[in-house]
C-alpha cells in the first residue's frame, strides 16, 4: 500500500488538510487511572471529552468497547480481524482512507490504534505530534459537530508478526538475538510502589525505555513525541537496538503500543507487541525480576 499520511503528524499538516473527503481523524483518548491502595485499574471513555469539543470532523473510537477482543483475556486484547473491520468501518475508515490518530493522554492510545490498523494491514495512518492538547495551546480550530458519515468497506489483510503472546516472549528471554522492552515507568520496571498488574517488577532481561513520564520518548511538557535523534540514543543507551528483533511491553499493551511507534519512527521493522503484558503475564507463575 502506497502511504501519503505521514507517521508523525504535524498540527499545520493536519489543519491544511482538513476538508479532503478521504481523511479520517480519530479521537483515541481513554482516561487510565489506578487505585492508589489496591492498585485496581479504572478506565473511563475519553467521548464525553469528544462531544466537549473535538478536531473538526474527527470520530471517537472507544478502545475498550469497540477495538477490543469481545470476552477479553485481558484488558484491550486485540480484536478480530472480522471485529475490527466492523469497528473501523462504523468510524468511517475504509481501505482508501487516509487516518491520523490523535488523543489528550501522551499519545499512547493513539500508538495503540495507530498499531491496531498496521497489524491489520492498514498503513495510510499517521499520530498527531502533541495531540489534543497541543493542538488546542497553538489555538487551532475545534469542533462540537459530529463528522459527516460515510459508508466504506475495510478489508482486513492481518500482519500476525506484530503481535507476539507470552510463549513467545518467554522464548525470547533466551534469544540473545531479541529484546524485550519495557514501556512503563522506572518505578514499575524496579517493582518498586504500587502493584498494579498481580506481581510487582518486570519480564526477566527486560531493559526500560518509558512511554510516559517525567523522562519519557514523549515530552512530558508539551506532549510530542522526542526528536528522532534524541530517541535514538534512548534506545541506543538501553541496549534496546542491540539484537535483531524487539518485543515491547507494558501494563495492557497501550504504552508499548507507542515504544514500538517509535522504533517504527527510527527504522526498526522487526518489532512486536507483547498483546497481554504484565496485565497477562504479572497474574501467571511465568518468572518475573525486581531490583
Amino acid at each position: 500500500m502506497t502511504t501519503d499520511v505521514p507517521s508523525l503528524v504535524e498540527p499545520e499538516w493536519l489543519e491544511s488538510r482538513l476538508d479532503d473527503p478521504d481523511l479520517r481523524v480519530v479521537d483515541c483518548t481513554l482516561h487510565l487511572s489506578f487505585d492508589p491502595e489496591t492498585g485496581e485499574r479504572h478506565s473511563e471513555s475519553g467521548r464525553a471529552d469528544w462531544d466537549e469539543g473535538h478536531i473538526p470532523g474527527s470520530v471517537h473510537a472507544d478502545i475498550e468497547r469497540d477495538l477490543s477482543a469481545v470476552e477479553p483475556d485481558y484488558p484491550y486484547q486485540r480484536p478480530s480481524p472480522e471485529r475490527f473491520a466492523d469497528a473501523v468501518e462504523t468510524l468511517g475508515i475504509g481501505d482508501d482512507s487516509r487516518v491520523v490518530c490523535y488523543d489528550s493522554e501522551g499519545s499512547a492510545w493513539a500508538a495503540r490504534v495507530w498499531w491496531l490498523l498496521r497489524a491489520f494491514g492498514f498503513d495510510d495512518a499517521g499520530i498527531l505530534n502533541g495531540g489534543w492538547d497541543r493542538w488546542v495551546a497553538e489555538g487551532r480550530p475545534v469542533s462540537t459537530d459530529p463528522p459527516a458519515d460515510r459508508t466504506v468497506t475495510f478489508t482486513p489483510d492481518p500482519r500476525p508478526e506484530l503481535f507476539v503472546e507470552r510463549e513467545a516472549v518467554l522464548e525470547a528471554i533466551e534469544d540473545d538475538a531479541c529484546r524485550i522492552v519495557n514501556a512503563l515507568r522506572p518505578e514499575d520496571h524496579a517493582g518498586e510502589g504500587l502493584v498494579k498488574y498481580g506481581r510487582p517488577g518486570r519480564i526477566p532481561g527486560s531493559v526500560n525505555v518509558p512511554a510516559v513520564g517525567e523522562e519519557a520518548i514523549v515530552d512530558p511538557e508539551d506532549g510530542t513525541y522526542l526528536p528522532r535523534e534524541e530517541l535514538r540514543e534512548w534506545f541506543d543507551a538501553a541496549g534496546a537496538t542491540d539484537g535483531e528483533r524487539v518485543i515491547t511491553y507494558c501494563g495492557g499493551g497501550i504504552a508499548a503500543s507507542s515504544t514500538a511507534f517509535a522504533l517504527h519512527l527510527l527504522g526498526v521493522d522487526d518489532v512486536a507487541v507483547y498483546d497481554g503484558s504484565l496485565s497477562e503475564w504479572g497474574r501467571t507463575d511465568l518468572p518475573m525480576e525486581t531490583d
